[in-house]
């Protein structure tokens, strides 16, 4: 017997030499691209159709396969198609609403992929005709509103979320889909708030809302009033904050959770043995073994969530029990159609079971912890252009996070402890850390350290200057907090400062081949201003006097790169050209930096030729750095205690010299070092 075979809507025998056989959708299909009216030869064509499984291929194909000429010369059938598509959804009979939410689907993709060049206005007049669009589109949404919140099966709801993205990325730049403005009118924000809000929803359709929301969110936005920014802006209700942040928490958990597969994969077995015969040589094939597909729907859903609603900030606090996903097993997802973002959910038991048993014994996590595991992966590899894109959305959801005030109080609670296993990159000089070591600290360390180690890690010839400056923003606010609410955090803040110097290092070295992409002295500007704040507010933040004295050493080891600094931006400052400005600023900046080198060099080289030392250890310099600071401290306490006698001594008529003011106004605490070190030696 032959053998029958289907494919594009075509039944054939193999032995036969007859004529193939079309489906009977298909001779339909061929009748709506026909220049007649198909309901001319039948008139119940429309219900007929609708009835018959839907041939996405083909009728997206021949969509394609058609100009923009031959498109016009059918558009009344290709209306009257949408029409009908649209009235279907109101159907009882779910046949014909699934095969109409499938019809639907074929078009929106069909007419843009063809059409890529013709205006928004043109795609519109295609589909449903311009005069009738606003109608049409208004029953459609109330269509679509009506199945997401009503009591339909679960694969119903799911192909009408599924419809929706293929509306709204049917376009490469979302703010160029004229379609949306319709969207905008006809809002579904309330549909996809009660699908988070509830538990079963969100267990099935969670991951889909919560990208839809994101795309909606981004059309237009800085261009009109987008009605889903200002809805999403207010939204104050616990249960929807909560399930938008268990959808986005367990799709970043999946990624996390692959990747750690793929790592222990990878240091196992045969590979593990030769990699660690030949040192290193195989890093670069390990990474990129390791490489897992990111997700960026997710990530942009994360970043509007914090920078719109404040009150999303503290659904990142919130702690539960860390769950390891490898060990539930994935309940499988029913058949629909492919989603046009190239995107994985979540398994749906895992956001199916949002309340746990606590275990004592069982480390606790939040979302933040989750997201700051998942920038540490992402964060490795920046040599293509998606991983940097991802690695760039991270950065500004730190910095929203780093500039709320609510956020800045949870990361600095020195109660609420937890320890965050970093991913850190391959490299030749260091060992891989073990889990067991990381201590429990406060979020901010977990942070400070994702900071560090991108500073570390990425001096390379494609430098990554944004995400650099990102960075020392990051930096620079959370100092700021502590500074402002003196919070002394136990941080091993030499990691940072030498991170720091090894940048500036950097940047030196390769002067002339940066300066032709990128304005380094904006960063270095940066780099010295953070260490202005440790040298003069350090004393309000750092954790004990002895720091100070770590700081110094830091800055007098390291002084030759900031000597060359200083040359280099002076050389820069002294000619015209690009980047005197620039380069000027930086120079005032290193005043501070440059005080304490030149305090602090020339007596430490006496101290050592006084005692014949060759070379002084690092405990000997930072003692001798502690005896100086101490009798500098002491000093200035005995002068204003002796300028405020005086002062109260001499007659009001007396007028005080510009040095005395100066010396009476100036305000200092037991261990902060004189601010004035290029003064006159003690």
């Amino acid at each position: 017997m032959a053998q029958t075979e289907k494919k594009a809507g075509l039944l054939r025998r193999t032995s036969s030499s007859k004529k193939p056989l079309k489906e009977k959708v298909v001779l339909m299909y061929d009748e709506i691209f026909a220049k007649e009216d198909p309901t001319k030869n039948n008139p119940r064509f429309w219900d007929e159709l609708f009835l018959m499984k839907v041939n996405l291929e083909y009728l997206e194909g021949k969509l394609e396969s058609l100009d923009g000429d031959e498109v016009m010369k059918i558009k009344d059938n290709i209306n009257s198609l949408f029409h009908h598509c649209v009235q279907a959804l109101g159907e009882e009979h779910q046949i014909k609403v699934v095969n109409a939410l499938q019809t639907l689907c074929a078009l929106f993709r069909g007419v843009h992929q063809k059409n890529k060049s013709a205006t928004g206005f043109d795609i519109i007049n295609m589909l449903m005709g311009f005069d009738k669009a606003e109608l049409r589109m208004k029953e459609l949404m109330e269509s679509l509103d009506s199945l997401l919140c009503g009591d339909g099966s679960e694969s119903l709801k799911s192909l009408c979320l599924k419809l929706l993205l293929c509306l709204v990325t049917v376009t490469d730049n979302i703010s160029q889909n004229t379609i949306l403005e319709y969207v905008m009118i006809n809002s579904i924000f309330e549909a996809i708030l009660q699908i988070l809000s509830d538990v079963s929803s969100r267990a099935q359709h969670g991951y889909d809302a919560v990208v839809l929301l994101a795309l909606l969110v981004n059309y237009r936005k800085y261009e009109s009033v987008n009605p889903y920014i200002v809805k999403l802006s207010i939204v104050d209700d616990e249960p929807t904050l909560d399930g938008m942040g268990m959808v986005i928490h367990h799709a970043l958990t999946e990624y996390n959770r692959q990747y750690k597969d793929k790592e222990e994969e990878n240091q196992g077995g045969f590979f593990s043995t030769l990699t660690s015969m030949v040192g290193s040589m195989f890093i670069a094939d390990a990474d990129e073994k390791l490489s897992v597909q990111t997700n960026e729907a997710i990530l942009l859903a994360l970043y509007e969530a914090v920078h719109l609603n404040r009150n999303f900030i503290t659904v990142l606090a919130q702690s539960h029990p860390e769950i390891d996903m490898a060990t539930t097993p994935a309940t499988p997802v029913p058949a629909s159609p492919t989603t046009p973002l190239s995107t994985t959910p979540p398994s749906l038991d895992m956001m199916n079971n949002p309340e746990l048993p606590l275990d004592p014994n069982l480390q606790t996590s939040n979302l933040l912890i989750t997201f700051l595991k998942y920038s540490s992966i992402v964060m490795q590899d920046t040599k293509d252009e998606h991983r940097l894109n991802s690695a760039r959305l991270c950065l500004i959801i730190l910095t929203c996070i780093a500039e709320d005030q609510y956020a800045d109080a949870f990361l600095h609670d020195d109660n609420m402890n937890f320890r965050v296993n970093l991913h850190r990159m391959p490299m030749r000089h260091r060992k891989k850390a073990a889990d067991k070591n990381i201590p429990s600290r406060p979020l901010v360390c977990a942070v400070l350290d994702l900071m560090v180690e991108f500073i570390i890690t990425h001096m390379m010839k494609e430098f990554p200057m944004d995400l650099y400056v990102r960075c020392i923003q990051i930096i620079h606010k959370l100092i700021c907090y502590q500074k402002k609410c003196r919070v002394r955090m136990h941080y091993t803040w030499r990691e940072l400062w030498s991170a720091l110097i090894n940048l500036l290092k950097f940047l030196l070295s390769n002067e002339t081949i940066l300066l032709a992409k990128h304005n380094i002295f904006q960063l270095a500007l940066q780099v010295v201003n953070l260490f202005n704040m440790f040298i003069t507010y350090g004393d309000t933040f750092l954790p004990t006097p002895s720091s100070y004295d770590e700081l110094y050493y830091e800055i007098i080891r390291m002084h030759q790169v900031f000597d060359n600094l200083y040359c280099m931006v002076l050389r820069v400052s002294t000619n015209a050209g690009q980047w005197k400005e620039p380069a000027s600023k930086v120079t005032h900046a290193l005043v501070n930096v440059r005080a304490i080198i030149n305090h602090f060099n020339p007596k430490i080289e006496s101290y050592a030729a006084v005692n014949h030392i060759s070379q002084l250890s690092e405990d000997q310099v930072t003692e001798y750095i502690h005896i100086r600071c101490t009798v500098l401290t002491d000093f200035n306490g005995f002068l204003q205690r002796t300028l405020t006698f005086i002062s109260q001594m001499v007659t009001p008529a007396v007028t005080r010299s510009p040095e005395l003011s100066s010396l009476l106004c100036s305000r200092r605490t037991s261990n902060r070092p004189l601010s004035s070190l290029s003064g006159s030696p003690i």
